[in-house]
């Protein structure tokens, strides 16, 4: 008798340590899906800025699914280096890369895909790279990426009809020739799809960095008729044509109606990515992050002004002000990240390389200059920095050092005197209040930081030390 019932335990604890690993099976390591635009403002959402003039509806919904971050930043001012930022964890004071041109990363500088990679993930990226050519140590397959397939080069980038693009599949990377009448941002977003699809059954991470809507100003018809009247004339009244320049950039006689279907196809886009995740079932194991690499731009016949792009805050591209480097930052994990909430916490792109591998149970490196914002994308307390710190270097230097609701900006051009600047960013986001003679000792103390938080660039290119002559 005691034998049949010890039989029948065990066979029922059989059965339900089946169910349970039919239903939980070890729980999956999440997937990661880091979409990243190309110079879109932080006004140019309407979860960010309501008056903005082109509504966003699926990134909108992402934000009210998710969690919406009002201060978070971007590795630097421009393109290059807030990548570099994102892929090493090192900020402007450390990294190699501080500025735009066409630097590759070197065989050291390790970055978090190459970790996730170690770590069993798949891992894929489709659009700017910026990081590395074909040819050298900075190449993507060598820098973790098992799939590619976009432009290696920023200024490759600016032409959406191309000739050719770059791809890398079993580790290889190869020079793809492509149809110059085809957007070469529907193939990327394709691409991007097709290796979610790929890739299902096991863990993944993909990274975005979508071409859209950095100028040119350009894209197929079919995307700018809502914003054309019947007569072919834009519903955004008048427009002031801009026409082909020495910056490569091609003539677009509408460029208000360009960028207003560019901000619309973007959003589309964010709306097929959370479309396929959740027809694919990975809806509740899967982060999505939405971000830009940096502040709007006005460039190709870009018009930060009309559109409002950077909200309530000053500045734009190659700005160390707010607008500069202020980017949106929408995370959403359905049962994983709380939904319909918004968060102040302070930090940035370097933040993101601790964050992935604590997500992912992926060894983190010592060397680098973030914190895992683990907590505050699942509701907990956020431990915070003391004080997040950048440089630029185009012509000019400027620094900005933010340490709580205080940000100090530096000013220095060659054979002139610096300029300090200080603002509350709590009272006067818009930093249009420069307080810096009324709060010496505060000036003093956050300078003291920003010398600290800079070593001399390892690459001449970048090197701020003659601008301080």
């Amino acid at each position: 008798m005691y034998r049949r019932f010890a039989y029948l335990s065990l066979l029922c604890l059989l059965i339900i340590s089946f169910s349970w690993a039919q239903q939980s099976p070890t729980k999956k390591r999440p997937n990661i899906i880091y979409i990243m635009a190309d110079d879109l403002g932080y006004g140019n959402l309407t979860c960010y800025n309501p008056s903005s003039r082109v509504p966003t509806p699926n990134i909108d919904r992402m934000a009210k699914e998710g969690t919406r971050f009002t201060r978070h930043y971007s590795g630097n001012t421009v393109c290059a280096p807030s990548r570099c930022a994102l892929m090493t964890g090192l900020h402007m004071g450390h990294a190699y890369v501080r500025g735009n041109g066409d630097v590759s990363l070197r065989e050291q500088d390790t970055t978090v895909v190459q970790r996730l990679q170690a770590n069993g993930y798949k891992t894929g990226m489709f659009g700017k790279w910026g990081l590395g050519r074909e040819d050298d140590a900075g190449s993507p397959e060598r820098k973790g990426f098992d799939e590619f397939f976009g432009y290696l080069n920023q200024r490759h980038a600016h032409n959406y009809y191309t000739d050719h693009l770059f791809e890398v599949k079993n580790r290889q990377i190869r020079k793809v020739p492509m149809d110059t009448t085809q957007y070469s941002h529907d193939l990327i977003m394709d691409r991007a799809l097709a290796f979610v699809k790929a890739n299902r059954n096991e863990p993944f991470f993909l990274y975005l960095p979508v071409t859209i809507p950095h100028a040119e100003l350009g894209l197929p018809e079919k995307y700018m008729k809502p914003f054309l009247n019947a007569d072919g004339s834009s519903k955004f009244g008048p427009e002031t044509p801009f026409y082909q320049n020495r910056r490569t950039y091609h003539t677009q006689l509408k460029p208000h109606a360009a960028f207003a279907a560019m901000i619309t196809k973007l959003d589309s886009d964010v709306g097929r990515v959370l479309a396929l995740v959740k027809e694919l079932g990975l809806d509740d194991n899967t982060y999505v992050f939405f971000t830009s690499d940096n502040g709007p731009h006005k460039e190709g016949g870009g018009d930060p002004d009309y559109f409002d792009s950077n909200g309530p805050l000053r500045g734009i591209k190659r700005d160390m002000y707010e607008g500069g480097i202020r980017v949106p930052m929408i995370a959403r994990a359905p049962g994983r990240v709380p939904a319909g909430r918004t968060n102040d916490d302070i930090w940035a792109f370097w933040d993101m390389l601790p964050t992935f591998t604590q997500l992912t149970g992926t060894p983190t490196p010592t060397k680098h200059d973030g914190l895992s914002f683990v907590p505050a994308l699942t509701g907990k307390p956020q431990k915070q920095h003391d004080y997040l710190y950048w440089q630029f270097n185009e012509g000019a230097l400027k620094e900005a050092v933010v340490q709580g609701n205080w940000k100090l900006v530096r000013l220095k051009e060659k054979g002139k005197p610096e300029v300090l600047e200080l603002y509350e960013l709590s009272r006067d986001v818009g930093e249009r209040q420069n307080v810096a003679s009324k709060n010496s000792t505060r000036v003093k103390a956050m300078l003291t930081l920003m010398q600290q938080s800079k070593t001399p660039a390892e690459n001449d290119k970048f090197n701020w030390s003659a601008m301080e002559q």
